[in-house]
């Protein structure tokens, strides 16, 4: 049942990471749970996506603030949640906080060292020391690292690995910040003065004493009880995050107005970090959508039903995709699929992934390789924090093996950082690959675009597959945002559902 107040937030999103996307007949989306017809190749663009690395990403200004919609009266909405509010949702190049311009290799770099500080850091979250192997063999975590191509790499640490940002007001009056969204985080902190130990981020550090709803928790308040790592300090309850790629946050626990668009939601609990470090750099914090109570999804309760629906735009693209809170946002026509619950991860959405695809056919992996065990290991997990889709070593064995036997005509490439599958295409306008899809439990079958799997990694046209084998000894199996882009993802997390398009972006 919706709720008698609907809930609708859209929040845009603008990906630009250089190159172009284009919706083809490859990237069918299924409207129903059976197995549906899909054509086993496709053209790519490859003129296009090489003329799009050499764009160097537009900044946004500093002075941006939130924009406030209007209802259908032109009257301001201050808290009637009946309408759509819109803000923009971007992706990091474009609030690079440096006054240099790095080129195409070079931010490709970042993201992928940054996105394996993250995959480790889940895999040692997720699997635990007692792990069991699925895939057999592979690379340990203490081995799992990238070598460097194309220009010197600025430390994963100090660049932050936050891929996706939005413009949120903190506070009242509302001070405008820039926070990224993690789908695998249960909490919503921004840095707070006074800052003893903070990062440096596009916006003035927020200041608790200039709003009049910043209003400190207790330690005996229910509030501090719901928080895993909480703590007292004369009589203030005490927070302390520390995420799975190293980066941490600590500070107070508060109460707060956050304002979406021009909805005001009130008495928010956020942390307040006094002390914070590492993956974040140029946001004010971050805002967790995780499964958990403490998430700005779990916070919201019966307002949003614990649903919401984002479409990420594909890297080299200007316009905008959305990000949509309650069960009204719930599409009509989606492919669902049951999300599956590990109560040694609640924070995460574990999907029934059963097989891989390539061509149009399924490559003969068993479908137990992707299975969540009894013990709460392996498993698939869908991340936006996570850029690149890994999966157990002997899965990505045989589905890299099937691509290469169906792309034997194009000529190969030395591997570049993770990826042990590329190509030199700088010679072609254009070339026909093979369908990638991912098959899953309930029957769909979901088809990727060649851009959200055939990748370039420079300006001069080497281009890999875009997937990567999990660090051992790990049976999970992560799809990262790369493979998300231009795909509408709706999470039903009330009735346990996560549903595939029906739209593009």
């Amino acid at each position: 049942m919706a709720p008698s107040k609907a809930f609708l937030i859209h929040i845009e999103v603008a990906l630009l990471l250089h190159a172009t996307f284009a919706v083809t007949a490859a990237a069918a989306i299924p409207t129903n749970a059976t197995t549906l017809s899909h054509p086993d190749f496709q053209h790519f663009n490859i003129k296009e996506a090489i003329a799009e690395t050499k764009k160097q990403p537009s900044k946004l200004s500093q002075s941006h603030e939130l924009s406030y919609n209007v209802d259908e009266d032109g009257d301001r909405n201050d808290g009637e949640l009946k309408l759509s509010y819109r803000l923009k949702l971007i992706h990091r190049d474009k609030l690079d906080i440096s006054t240099t311009s790095p080129d195409h290799s070079h931010r490709f770099s970042q993201r992928i060292r940054r996105d394996v500080k993250r995959v480790v850091g889940l895999v040692r979250h997720l699997s635990g020391s007692g792990a069991s192997s699925h895939g057999g063999g592979g690379i340990g975590l203490d081995n799992y690292e990238v070598e460097a191509f194309g220009s010197e790499v600025v430390s994963g640490m100090d660049q932050g690995s936050g891929e996706y940002f939005v413009r949120i007001g903190v506070g009242s009056p509302p001070r405008s910040q820039y926070i990224v969204i993690d789908s695998g985080s249960d909490i919503v902190w921004v840095q707070c003065q006074p800052c003893n130990q903070c990062y440096r981020q596009s916006d003035p550090v927020f200041d608790p004493s200039e709003s009049a709803s910043f209003l400190g928790v207790s330690c005996g308040s229910i509030v501090c009880d719901r928080l895993e790592n909480s703590g007292c300090h004369s009589g203030h309850c005490k927070y302390e995050v520390e995420y799975s790629d190293g980066s941490y946050t600590k500070g107070t626990l508060a109460l707060e107005t956050l304002t979406i668009g021009s909805t005001q939601v009130r008495d928010v609990a956020i942390g307040c970090g006094h002390m914070n470090r590492g993956m974040f750099v140029g946001a004010a914090g971050l805002l967790g959508l995780g499964g958990g109570s403490m998430s700005f999804v779990g916070q919201l309760g019966g307002q949003s039903g614990g649903a919401f629906s984002y479409c990420l735009v594909s890297r080299g693209t200007d316009s905008n995709g959305s990000l949509v809170f309650g069960r009204e946002a719930m599409p009509v026509g989606a492919a669902w699929i049951t999300l599956v619950r590990n109560p040694r991860a609640p924070s995460f959405y574990y999907i029934n992934l059963s097989g891989l695809g390539v061509g149009g056919s399924q490559v003969p992996i068993s479908e137990e390789i992707f299975q969540l065990t009894e013990t709460g290991e392996g498993g698939t997990v869908i991340d936006t924090g996570t850029a690149v889709t890994r999966l157990p070593t002997a899965a990505y064995g045989a589905f890299r093996d099937a691509f290469i036997t169906q792309t034997a005509s194009l000529p190969r490439a030395p591997g570049v950082s993770i990826f042990d599958t590329c190509y030199n295409l700088s010679g072609f306008v254009s070339v026909r690959v093979p369908t990638v899809s991912f098959y899953f439990s309930e029957g769909p079958i979901l088809t990727l675009p060649a851009r959200n799997f055939l990748i370039p990694v420079d300006e001069d046209g080497t281009f890999c597959f875009a997937f990567a084998p999990a660090p051992s000894p790990s049976g999970l199996s992560i799809i990262g945002n790369i493979q998300q882009e231009g795909i509408q993802i709706s999470i039903d997390g009330g009735n346990g559902f996560l549903g595939f398009g029906p739209n593009v972006c």
